[in-house]
C-alpha cells in the first residue's frame, strides 16, 4: 500500500465540520451499527514529535462514536457528547493509515453507548468509549 491508498469501502467522508477542515481528505465506511472514520496520517496531523497527536485521536473517536449512535438509530435524531474517554496504546506516523472504527453499544431514547478501536495499519493504538445524549435534530 503506497501514501496515498485508501482502503476498500471508504469513501469521502459524507460530512464536514470546520474543526476537522485542515485534516482533509477524510474517509469513512458505514456498518449496521457503526461508522468508521479513516485518513491517511500527514504533518499537519501530528505533535512536536513527529507522532499523530493525541487530540487527533480523541476528536475523530469522538466524531466516530457520535455518526455511529446516529447510524445506529437511523439517523433520525442528532447527539452531544456527554462523555469521553481514551486509552492511548500505541503511536502513528505519517503515512499511515488511521482507521477510527465507531460502534454503537446501547441506544435508548435519552443515551447512546458508544466505543472504538483506533487503528494505525492494523495496529491498535487507542481505544474509546462515549456516552451521547439524544438532542432534537435542527431543520
Amino acid at each position: 500500500m503506497t501514501n496515498t491508498d485508501i482502503p476498500a469501502g471508504f469513501e469521502p467522508h459524507f460530512r464536514k465540520a470546520p474543526l476537522t477542515d485542515p485534516w482533509e481528505p477524510l474517509y469513512s465506511k458505514k456498518a449496521e451499527k457503526g461508522v468508521t472514520v479513516g485518513l491517511r496520517l500527514a504533518t499537519p496531523h501530528t505533535n512536536a514529535r513527529g507522532l499523530i497527536h493525541g487530540g487527533l485521536i480523541a476528536a475523530l473517536a469522538d466524531a466516530a462514536m457520535g455518526y455511529s449512535c446516529a447510524q445506529a438509530t437511523g439517523w433520525t435524531t442528532s447527539f452531544v457528547t456527554i462523555s469521553l474517554s481514551v486509552d492511548y496504546v500505541g503511536a502513528a506516523e505519517t503515512g499511515q493509515w488511521l482507521a477510527v472504527e465507531g460502534e454503537a453499544i446501547k441506544t435508548g431514547s435519552k443515551i447512546c453507548f458508544a466505543q472504538c478501536l483506533v487503528r494505525a495499519d492494523d495496529a491498535v493504538i487507542a481505544r474509546a468509549s462515549g456516552t451521547f445524549r439524544v438532542v432534537p435534530k435542527k431543520g
